[in-house]
């Protein structure tokens, strides 16, 4: 199984037109797809992640870079990419990549989580040093507080039954596995053959337990400064929550004067990479290249 298949990777690659020798800082190195593809074409690489799994992964994998220098890593958020590119002489860059999925490998390691298809206590943190747990949300919130967090975190337009079966499962007895949430969950939503009734919620509960979009909003400006004359940003998103960050973030970059919007509309994947991997299917790639 792989580790994670990285989504649009030809197209970022060529977006953040790659020339050997330059630096260039992955704030969700991940499974090391899109890093790999730079190192490759003689790129140098600060690779920062909050999963201490993946960075164990990239280190058994990329000895040869590391042991080179032309590949750094460090564990971090990449809200901080201003100190993490500071402490290690990345502070001018000719590219900086932002992608937002959550690697195949949260989804596919039951015990993370992540996931309503396998059983497993309700974590989904992708730091493992974060102390609240999705499992500590669906019991110490209150109705209305759910019904909040379903609608603004999850766009989830049946929210207010969701969190009333919620409510009164919890009175039995704590909601500890992600396939008992899912259960209620179902009991609460009309079928639908489209996606499965939990996937709103256990969206909601993993940007909420990671602070994702806070985190997206405040690293956004920091990235930008840390680019050189003519770098580039590339962000992969994969929702209309952080897609609609990106898009406000960059046109007030241009309103600033910092530089130029390059994808008037983002690029997305085409049919036959979401035939391969259908996870890529909602991803959007916008750029902007620093003045």
């Amino acid at each position: 199984m792989n580790y994670h298949t990285s989504v649009l990777l030809q197209e970022t690659i060529a977006q953040l037109r790659v020339a050997a020798g330059k630096q260039y800082i992955d704030g969700t190195i991940g499974g090391g797809g899109h890093a790999g593809a730079i190192l490759e074409k003689g790129g140098l690489v600060l690779g920062i992640d909050v999963d201490s799994d993946a960075l164990a992964n990239i280190k058994k994998n990329y000895q040869l870079p590391i042991a080179n220098a032309q590949l750094i890593l460090t564990k971090g958020n990449f809200k901080d990419i201003d100190t993490i590119a500071r402490e290690n002489e990345f502070e001018s860059v000719a590219g900086i990549l932002l992608d937002l999925g959550v690697s195949s490998h949260h989804f596919d390691e039951p015990e993370r989580g992540f996931s309503f298809g396998h059983e497993a206590l309700l974590d989904m943190r992708m730091d493992k040093d974060l102390r609240v747990k999705a499992g500590d949300l669906v019991n110490v919130l209150t109705k209305n507080e759910l019904i909040e967090l379903f609608t603004k975190l999850g766009e989830e337009p049946f929210a207010r039954p969701i969190a009333t079966h919620i409510i009164e499962a919890r009175k039995i007895k704590p909601i500890t596995m992600t396939t008992e949430l899912a259960e209620i969950i179902k009991k609460a939503v009309p079928y639908t053959k489209k996606i499965n009734p939990a996937t709103k919620v256990f969206q909601a509960l993993r940007i909420a337990v990671n602070d994702e979009l806070n985190n997206l909003t405040e690293a956004l400006p920091k990235a930008v400064t840390l680019l050189e004359s003519g770098g580039r940003l590339a962000v992969i998103s994969f929702h209309s929550l952080e897609d609609r960050i990106v898009k406000r973030s960059f046109l007030e970059f241009a309103a600033d004067g910092l530089g130029t919007i390059i994808t008037k509309k983002p690029i997305i994947p085409e049919n036959n990479e979401i035939k391969a991997n259908s996870r890529s299917r909602s991803a959007k790639l916008r750029v902007f290249e620093r003045i």
